[in-house]
């Protein structure tokens, strides 16, 4: 294609739009190149060092960094590539929490893959790790958790919290060792200006923050949030006949994956033992449950009896547009009247 650059990587000829980074270049052709801080909603910004590669006539350089040219002949395997970073690796898991099987991000976590890959040296490691009083966990924010101790400072969750989200409501805090990812005045997340979207959460590559009482699903549902008008798309992850998790489809043209509070942790509704599941109609002046079939013609019957002015409608923010104008309409055209409302205004 006319619009298409060329170039090399390990002997492999492929293709990518221009501007695009080597590193996202060779994931897409497939080609693995070990990196932490790199996410394809933010701008590439080269904190992890990891993705270091070799341009013939220009040396090492990042990938993440680095666009793409015609003609470019890369090298991601060398003596010197390597070393960095395995040296990079050990430093970023010398301290790091080795429960790996307790943590919820366990076989996705990019660290892993990243030490996996780089492979690591036990007794170089056991010469580096020092003794460390471990940080306190921040668990005050009702719908994720934040371990410090497990972070590795790629500052995902910060550029994702300040130029996708608007809200700033973490960054980088302290110096040296002490460095860490904190609101401001290192007060808890309840206490601070995070919204609780969760988009910080489901960009973490690493289990520093996670939803509380994480479960895998079995399988996923796509469908659309059920909390407002705007029609975002979601997956909802099911185990057994519970949903257990929600991410948001990045297909939708209304939402491209992103989501509200309510739209991804919002879901425990489905499964509450509160939930009414069947109509009820009142007998005798008690609520009974009744069959779909009797509750539909009591509303038809009542509706008919209440044409005119004694009937009014509260049309919801849950509808789509079309919806609410078709009980905008039913109000007016069929049951005759204007006392119409929507609840957005109360």
């Amino acid at each position: 294609m006319a619009d298409e650059t060329s170039l090399t990587i390990d002997g492999l000829s492929i293709t990518a739009r221009p501007g695009t980074s080597i590193l996202r270049a060779a994931l897409k052709s497939g080609l693995y190149i070990p990196h932490l801080c790199d996410h394809p909603d933010l701008d590439p910004v080269g904190v992890c060092r990891l993705c270091l590669v070799e341009v013939e006539g220009r040396g090492l350089v990042l990938a993440c960094r680095t666009p793409v040219e015609e003609g470019l002949v890369v090298r991601t395997e060398s003596p010197e590539i390597n070393n960095v970073r395995r040296v990079t690796t050990e430093l970023l898991i010398v301290n790091h929490p080795e429960d790996c099987l307790a943590c919820s991000q366990n076989d996705r976590c990019e660290l892993q893959r990243v030490a996996a890959y780089v492979g690591v040296d036990r007794q170089r490691l056991a010469r580096l790790r020092r003794d460390a009083r471990p940080a306190p966990v921040d668990t005050s924010n009702p719908f994720f958790d934040y371990d410090p101790n497990r972070c590795v400072l790629c500052g995902i969750c910060v550029r994702t919290c300040s130029d996708l989200q608007g809200v700033s409501a973490i960054d980088f805090a302290f110096r040296g060792f002490d460095t860490t990812i904190a609101p401001f005045g290192k007060m808890p997340l309840a206490q601070s200006r995070c919204e609780s979207c969760g988009e910080c959460v489901v960009r973490c590559p690493v289990g520093a923050l996670a939803p509380k009482n994480a479960q895998q699903p079995s399988r996923e549902v796509r469908t659309t949030c059920p909390y407002c008008g705007v029609g975002c798309g979601i997956y909802l992850g099911v185990r057994g006949e519970r949903v257990v998790a929600v991410r948001g489809d990045p297909d939708r043209v209304t939402n491209r994956g992103s989501l509200c509070v309510k739209g991804r942790f919002g879901y425990g509704f489905i499964n509450h033992d509160d939930r009414l599941t069947t109509p009820w109609v009142r007998r005798n002046g008690r609520l009974v449950e009744a069959e779909w079939d009797e509750a539909l013609s009591l509303v038809a019957e009542r509706f008919a009896q209440s044409k005119g002015e004694s009937f009014a409608a509260l049309a919801s923010a849950k509808c789509t547009n079309e919806e609410n104008y078709l009980i905008q309409k039913l109000t007016r055209a069929v049951m005759g009247t204007n006392s119409i409302d929507h609840c957005a205004r109360l």
